[in-house]
């Protein structure tokens, strides 16, 4: 019988799943306990079919082990688990049910324990990389596109340390979004392509594959070249941890990108700003007890699966420390990895959704930027006026913007009042400012075109890896 999901302990399984059992689906392909079988009993097929190349293992041995791979349950190696105590000898034990009696002494011969679960867990969360993660991520970078290139000239007031500074475009503040999670991108994709394997036994050093082959180092690299991995240069009885802390640290800062534009747009939704925000469903509830409230809990929902996520790269450093050549105080906290990819993709898509009806109030965007009185320009003054050869500019400057405040008066009247300033305001420059006081974005639109352009290629490149990918088990 089916477990009832709201059961289950982790509201990765029960509420988000509930939310998008698609893209749940999709990742439990990969990322569930019955994919840790199964890539497991990948890699020991791997292992035989080597064997039986090398003529070390009976002809037919790989086919054998295939129908086995595909017969095997969780629950039977569970099962077995309980009376040997241990995973993969529980594992090896059922396989050898599914085969004749003079392949079952092959299987995991030479092997150690992690050399079949380190192996497995690369190739099954760089299958679910490649298929799932990265996919997402381009479908993310391709809204922040869409959005850079409408609103490229869109201009908005640009805020540092709350406060209004001067002008860009939105379609410039999306191009620094789309920027940072590229590169970040780019990051995740160098790490997924750096995941290795191991097949050199129970301290690394090949003593057990010794025995049995002339180059254990080849049998090593052949076995790993069967699932299209690469050996580690050196390893103990596991597989260096920086491969993986790599790519959960490319991870995790990316995620860190995702809270930093949910953050932004959280903020731009305030009543007293209301320049962006969140669509409103017909029927949505943004209180309980205020029916006009209009919340962006989307955009703070990333933020907060953000804080719990991110602080969990320092448990990935701790598993960087094992005691001499293997020790099992990473055991338990490893299985955790995959959640971090987990809230991450779903936090990728509640944002694509989120983009694809985000809301931009362009009336909003206009007031906000005259509502200091074009104070903003007290920038370009004193650009202007420092140009002409005034080594007290910007003190000047700073006057005339207190002036204006004191008297309520917006900086145009007081500049052209006060002589000081006859050399700047008859030039073009201060006469366009004056007329077009959004025209002041420098190479906003340019910059963020620039970015658009580049990514654009970049991404071309990036599904073509995607298209090319090919999973092993999907061969046999």
């Amino acid at each position: 019988m089916q477990r009832d999901i709201y059961e289950n302990i982790s509201p990765l399984d029960a509420r988000y799943y509930k939310s998008n059992v698609k893209l749940m689906d999709d990742l439990s392909r990969y990322l569930s306990e019955n994919s840790v079988i199964k890539y497991q009993a990948m890699v020991e097929v791997a292992m035989i079919s080597v064997m039986e190349r090398y003529g070390v293992a009976p002809s037919g041995a790989t086919e054998q082990m295939k129908i086995a791979y595909k017969k095997i349950t969780p629950e039977e190696v569970y099962a077995e688990e309980e009376k040997t105590r241990h995973n993969i000898r529980a594992l090896v034990n059922v396989l050898q049910r599914y085969v004749d009696d003079e392949v079952a002494p092959f299987i995991h011969l030479s092997a150690t324990s992690e050399d079949v679960t380190g192996t497995s867990q690369s190739l099954r969360i760089r299958d679910a990389m490649y298929r799932v993660v990265i996919p997402k991520c381009l479908e993310f970078v391709e809204q922040l596109m869409e959005i850079v290139e409408r609103e490229s000239a869109t201009v908005q007031i640009g805020r540092t340390h709350g406060q209004h500074a001067v002008p860009i475009t939105v379609g410039y503040v999306f191009a620094g979004y789309l920027d940072r999670f590229g590169g970040r991108l780019k990051k995740i994709i160098d790490a997924v392509n750096n995941l290795k394997g191991k097949m050199s036994g129970a301290v690394g050093a090949y003593n057990a594959s010794s025995l049995i082959f002339d180059d254990p180092r080849k049998f090593e690299e052949d076995v790993l070249a069967e699932l299209d991995l690469k050996p580690a240069e050196f390893s103990s009885q596991i597989v260096e941890p920086e491969y993986m802390l790599d790519l959960i640290h490319a991870v995790v800062s990316a995620f860190g990108i995702l809270a930093q534009i949910s953050d932004d747009i959280r903020h731009l939704q305030r009543t007293e700003i209301g320049e962006l925000g969140e669509s409103f469903e017909k029927d949505q509830v943004g209180s309980s007890t205020m029916p006009h409230k209009r919340n962006p809990w989307n955009f703070e929902h990333v933020k907060s699966m953000w804080k719990e996520f991110m602080p969990r790269i320092i448990t990935r450093y701790l598993d960087q420390i094992s005691e001499h050549q293997r020790d099992l105080t990473n055991s338990a906290s490893g299985r955790f990895v995959v959640e971090i990819i987990t809230a991450f993709t779903i936090s990728l898509e509640r944002l694509i959704k989120q983009f694809k009806k985000l809301k931009i109030d362009h009336e909003n965007l206009k007031a906000n930027l005259g509502k200091t009185k074009w104070m903003y320009l007290a920038e370009p003054l004193y650009i202007l006026l420092a140009s002409k050869g005034e080594k007290k500019a910007h003190e000047i400057v700073k006057q005339a913007t207190l002036k204006a405040e004191k008297e309520g008066k917006d900086l145009f009247s007081v500049v052209e009042s006060d002589e000081r300033f006859s050399d700047v305001v008859s030039t073009d420059q201060w006469k366009l400012l004056k007329s077009k006081p959004e025209s002041y974005t420098g190479l906003a639109h340019d910059r963020a075109l620039a970015i658009l352009y580049h990514w654009k290629n970049e991404t071309d490149l990036i599904k073509n890896l995607c298209n090319n990918y090919k999973e092993v088990c999907n061969e046999w």
